[in-house]
């Protein structure tokens, strides 16, 4: 109930604000379970794929979310569960982990959609980051369910970092065919088997989007970048530091008397 008139009020909002393209929604079933695999390019990817599709898609969320105090917490509570989030405690990377599993494989077993994205967080740069093996292939393995790739389009255009005010311009969606990985289920204690699923569904994504593709995971790549960022910083100090002590001593000079 709550899901559907959340659904109604901010899909519609969005539809309307910034009329969405969408490719492939043929490819998402009518009914039963399937995994809807995307890149990750922006906050919205989460409302803007849902506002395109009649069924209800569940994506995970940090459970901060649902937990904060006072009267904000509780609206941002009712909205996240409104817009199908659903909390995990993501305290510890392996908890974190093994909560987002059994989430999804909760989902899957209840004949839902569950939303996922392989890269693990937003792509720092627009490129396509390598798949982490875990949460996707080890939920498409246990259960069984179709893997369908999806590619979101110009998200990250909407609403840059540093950025308050949304621009209006249309994003794109791609659904692609569903993936069957089935002749694998059972295995995904197998980490081979889980690495070939997450590159298989990685290619298609990739395909779909048209991105360029960076074999590292785009947590590394945040890190890098931040790193060099903070070396370009450490840089320009070191030549303010350098430049204003160059200015004192031809300023000491220049006080000093003639020989």
């Amino acid at each position: 109930m709550i899901y559907g008139a959340m659904k109604f009020s901010i899909g519609g909002s969005l539809k309307l604000a910034f009329r969405p393209w969408v490719e492939g929604l043929e490819n998402i079933p009518a009914e039963g379970p399937a995994i809807l695999a995307s890149n990750h390019l922006s906050f919205s990817d989460s409302f803007f794929l849902p506002a395109v599709l009649d069924r209800k898609v569940t994506f995970i969320a940090k459970a901060e979310y649902f937990t904060s105090p006072g009267v904000k917490g509780k609206l941002t509570a009712a909205f996240f569960k409104g817009v199908g989030q659903l909390p995990v405690d993501r305290s510890g990377a392996r908890g974190a982990g093994e909560a987002a599993i059994n989430a999804g494989i909760d989902v899957i077993k209840g004949g839902g959609l569950f939303g996922i994205y392989p890269e693990g967080t937003r792509s720092p740069d627009g490129r396509l980051y390598r798949g982490k093996p875990g949460g996707l292939a080890r939920v498409a393995l246990a259960t069984g369910a179709p893997v369908i790739p999806v590619a979101m389009i110009d998200t990250e255009k909407i609403q840059p970092p540093g950025k308050v005010v949304p621009k209006l311009m249309r994003p794109g969606i791609r659904i692609g065919k569903p993936l069957d990985f089935s002749r694998y289920q059972g295995m995904e204690g197998d980490r081979f088997i889980l690495r070939s699923v997450t590159d298989e569904v990685m290619y298609e994504i990739m395909k779909l989007s048209g991105q360029e593709y960076v074999d590292i995971y785009a947590t590394a790549a945040k890190r890098q970048i931040a790193d060099e960022a903070k070396r370009i910083a450490d840089e320009h100090k070191a030549a303010e530091k350098a430049e204003r002590a160059r200015e004192a001593e031809q300023a000491k000079q220049a006080e000093r008397p003639g020989d």
